[in-house]
């Protein structure tokens, strides 16, 4: 005879009930789970009988028309400037034969993530502000969420990799060739994608120990794991604490190298006698920090919190998802007179 919880449930504390199953909801089931001591019924049998969660509704920044019609014309404004910005560092680090040196090296990977890290989110987000069905399956909340974590896990380490790399182009200039050799600049980067993809792996597998049996609507818009957590059914302690300790680990070995790289290049910029060059170097290494810290402090803030539901979560994660990825291009273009000649020359022709 198939097993029916809320029946059970009704049963065993009305006997006079007749409880019919397709008058069975979410929010039964959800008390039966926690009952299971006093139903006394195996948990895997309870389980394989509550509704499965297939899909999410995403339900954004706003439920607006007006707003959301607004929202759609100013991120894909958005969107399509860090698309060009990115693409545009892409192709001149390529084509200029001067702009092969590690920096730019480095450079071109972070650019190539900033293409990456808001097409996992922005055109999934752009479709829902057009759109009256705003779900995602499951499937694709687990892929979105594994390939945030993975790119804004490598951008950290390469961002990382970029401040090591200026201390020892500012600090050490006579050995920097020696220094920041290619082998080492290569391993650096196989490292930065590698610890990106473990952070995020286990992370996402962990995910398929939750069950989701409703509700299933995430008030964000898009799938991170924190969003996701408080809609299970089982307990995600372990997932929370295991994403917790990953993100901490990574903050703990990679902030430590830019603030040592960071705090040498100031030093080194004080002993600059000309106030000409201390000014245009601090404006430089200034607007550098700036970016990457407000990127740290962002994605460490979204991943490391817990859940509260307000709207500065929804703003953070357009930050270090979004915004950061469309300042990098113009913080490393306008200001370096070696990427403007580039640009210029590639143009002219």
């Amino acid at each position: 005879m198939a097993f029916n919880g809320h029946h059970m449930l009704t049963t065993c504390n009305h006997p006079k009930s007749r409880t019919t199953e397709s008058e069975a909801t979410v929010t039964d089931e959800l008390l039966l789970l926690c009952r299971i001591t006093e139903v006394k019924w195996p948990v895997s049998l309870i389980m394989k009988n509550l509704t499965i969660i297939t899909e999410f509704v995403l339900m954004g920044l706003s439920r607006d028309p007006q707003i959301q019609t607004m929202l759609f014309v100013l991120f894909l404004l958005i969107y399509l400037l860090t698309l060009m910005g990115n693409l545009m560092m892409i192709l001149v680090i390529r084509t200029d034969s001067h702009l092969k040196t590690p920096m730019y090296f480095f450079l071109g990977h972070l650019s190539f993530l900033d293409l990456c890290l808001p097409s996992v989110t922005m055109p999934k987000m752009l479709q829902n502000l057009l759109s009256q069905r705003k779900t995602i399956s499951m499937w694709g909340c687990t892929v979105q969420s594994f390939f945030l974590i993975f790119s804004g896990s490598t951008e950290a380490c390469l961002l990382s990799a970029m401040a090591y790399d200026r201390y020892a182009a500012i600090c050490h200039p006579l050995l920097y060739r020696v220094v920041m050799s290619r082998p080492l600049c290569i391993r650096m980067v196989i490292a930065a994608w590698t610890v990106g993809f473990l952070n995020s792996l286990p992370n996402n597998l962990f995910i398929y120990n939750l069950r989701f049996c409703g509700p299933n609507v995430i008030f964000h818009f898009c799938c991170e794991l924190p969003s996701l957590f408080p809609l299970s059914c089982t307990d995600p302690t372990v997932n929370e604490a295991l994403l917790a300790g990953s993100c901490a680990l990574l903050g703990f070995v990679t902030l430590p190298l830019i603030f040592f790289s960071y705090s040498r290049i100031i030093s080194a910029v004080l002993g600059i006698h000309s106030s000409g060059g201390q000014g245009k170097a601090f404006s430089t290494c200034s607007s550098h920090l700036a970016v990457v810290l407000l990127y740290y402090v962002t994605a460490l803030f979204r991943y490391m919190t817990p859940l509260s539901g307000s709207m500065l979560e929804q703003v953070v994660s357009i930050q270090y998802s979004m915004i950061t990825s469309l300042l990098n291009p113009l913080i490393y273009s306008l200001k370096n007179q070696e990427v403007k000649a580039a640009l210029h020359k590639m143009l002219k022709q």
